[in-house]
């Protein structure tokens, strides 16, 4: 297992910059997910790792080989990584066993010991009984552990997986991440998962790193990109958020249109910034005039403009008094009245301020 950084990285595509200078610091036996838009970055930090393009700046290190520089590029197979992408990439005239041994067969090694490690890696992927099926017998998840078998069976010092879910369905999408995280947490391989679907990355990853238009906006543990997020570009894109554009007036109250709201960690702003008021749609409490007036702080009144039942709870878009909207989920219950009058509650503790 490899320690991976990345050290002032930039690249530029005529002109255009793709990378303006990031630094990551992936730890022995981590699982750290790049989370991102697509255009932000993120595969071509991935192409970078995996040695198929050069830097304009900055250096990549495994441990303390330099991998990568402007100057000088390890070759991939020289790399000791391996890559997985989202399309498997099986060999369809293959078997099972011969897809996953194909690497270790170049290697040389003798027939029993590419039958243990076969074996071995088909028992980690739950493929066990499999292994003389071709790729056409199998299902699309199936066909992705057989991907990551055969990139693990190597024993690489370093795993990537670019987008390696994305042609998956829904429910095929959702039990992968779990399996993804089963495999990592039985190899201990440091593994770089490039992805853009928050919830992908909140499942499988140690740390996020959410990248944005050739940054990195901020690296953490996913419960610490989703509770204190650092930019309103976080905030919306990790788990969603509503940000509003807000005027400090003194500490820990803001004015956002026509309501005053008291917000949580008010320390670093002073009267007359402007800020972002940020809070979850889950956050927000919905209550209906003729109910008779809530209890509570930060109430507005607003208006009804959409809303859609999903199930478990109503989505709802709502117009506050002074023009802003703010997106609500609430618990399912009897469908609101189009245009419906309601009154707004942002709970203090629910209301994160961020720089503009």
């Amino acid at each position: 297992m490899a320690r991976i950084r990345l050290l002032g990285v930039k690249k530029d595509f005529g002109g255009v910059a793709a990378l303006r200078g990031i630094d990551l610091d992936v730890a022995h036996g981590e699982l750290l997910a790049i989370l991102g838009p697509s255009g932000c970055g993120k595969s071509t930090t991935m192409q970078l790792l995996a040695g198929f393009l050069p830097p304009d700046a900055g250096e990549i290190w495994a441990d303390d080989r330099l991998i990568s520089s402007p100057q000088s590029v390890v070759p991939p197979e020289r790399r000791r990584m391996s890559l997985v992408f989202q399309s498997y990439a099986v060999w369809p005239h293959m078997t099972v066993f011969e897809n996953i041994s194909f690497g270790l067969e170049m290697r040389k090694l003798s027939g029993k010991e590419i039958a243990g490690r076969v074996g071995q890696m088909l028992e980690i992927v739950n493929l066990t009984g499999f292994e003389h099926r071709y790729p056409h017998e199998l299902s699309g998840g199936q066909q992705q552990r057989v991907a990551l078998a055969r990139a693990l069976v190597v024993e690489p010092e370093t795993l990537l997986l670019d987008e390696p879910l994305s042609n998956l369905d829904a429910n095929l999408r959702e039990q992968m991440r779990f399996e993804i995280r089963r495999i990592h947490e039985r190899t201990r391989i440091a593994t770089i998962y490039v992805t853009h679907d928050q919830a992908e990355a909140m499942v499988i990853a140690d740390r996020i790193a959410v990248m944005n238009k050739g940054v990195i906006e901020q690296t953490g543990k996913p419960a610490e990109i989703y509770e204190q997020p650092c930019s309103r570009f976080v905030a919306s894109f990790m788990g969603g958020a509503n940000c509003l554009p807000a005027h400090v007036l003194g500490p820990g109250v803001v004015r956002c249109g026509d309501v005053q709201v008291r917000a949580a960690d008010p320390r670093e702003f002073r009267p007359g910034d402007e800020v972002v008021l940020c809070i979850r749609p889950h956050a927000v409490r919905v209550h209906r005039i003729r109910n008779g007036p809530p209890r509570g702080e930060n109430l507005a009144n607003g208006r009804l403009l959409q809303q859609a039942y999903l199930g478990d709870f109503h989505d709802l878009r709502i117009a506050l008094s002074g023009g802003a909207q703010i997106r609500a989920l609430t618990p399912a219950g009897p469908a609101y009245d189009g245009g419906e009058e309601v009154i707004v509650e942002l709970p203090p503790n629910a209301c994160r301020l961020l720089r503009t």
